[in-house]
């Protein structure tokens, strides 16, 4: 029994390296283009998640609709409890604000690290399990911008998600990409 057990946790590390491999392979150019803390650079991550959609819409738009993180609760379900914690007066993410929230049924505190409008968005969030950082990426095409979302994790945690919930993290992003055009669209009309 120990060694078939043995074998398994082989065979689910191996599974585990090749799909993270793949996912940051399916991720190029994007992943190049995103500034990685080196804590968090895709080809070392424990987990690693690509989303992108084309929207018609403006850069601009699909950024505004990403920065009001307080409203994602409203119409993104793996969002819950958003609430902006820093700087006190603003609404909205701002450069250098911290964010609480819970997601995938944990809760964070989120730090913005870039911040660049109509272009770039990530932050860090942090727990003794599991560390990740989300990156958004909005490029400029000819019909309005295609935006991409990757998350880099590390922790214990994240061995956990490779290996009893895998697709879980990519089907949220995809249902809030898809929610994000909806709504970039409809405004852009």
């Amino acid at each position: 029994m120990k060694k078939s057990g043995f074998i398994l946790a082989i065979a689910f590390c191996l599974i585990s390296c090749v799909s993270t491999k793949e996912k940051v392979a399916s991720g190029q150019p994007y992943t190049d283009q995103i500034n990685w803390p080196n804590a968090y650079d895709p080809k070392k991550a424990g987990f690693f998640v690509h989303n992108e959609i084309d929207i018609r819409a403006s850069p601009e738009t699909v950024w505004n609709i990403l920065i009001q993180a307080e409203t994602w609760p409203n119409w993104y379900e793996g969002a819950r409890n958003v609430a902006i914690t820093s700087p006190d007066d603003t609404t909205i993410l701002l450069e250098d604000a911290v964010f609480t929230w819970k997601t995938m049924g944990l809760n964070f505190e989120s730090f913005i690290r870039e911040y660049e409008p109509y272009s770039r968005l990530s932050w860090e969030s942090k727990k003794n399990s599991i560390k990740g950082y989300h990156a958004w990426l909005i490029v400029p095409t000819d019909n309005g911008c295609k935006l991409i979302t990757q998350e880099s994790q590390t922790g214990f945690l994240t061995f956990m998600q490779k290996v009893f919930q895998p697709r879980k993290l990519e089907g949220l992003h995809q249902i809030w990409l898809e929610e994000i055009m909806q709504k970039a669209e409809q405004k852009d009309l």
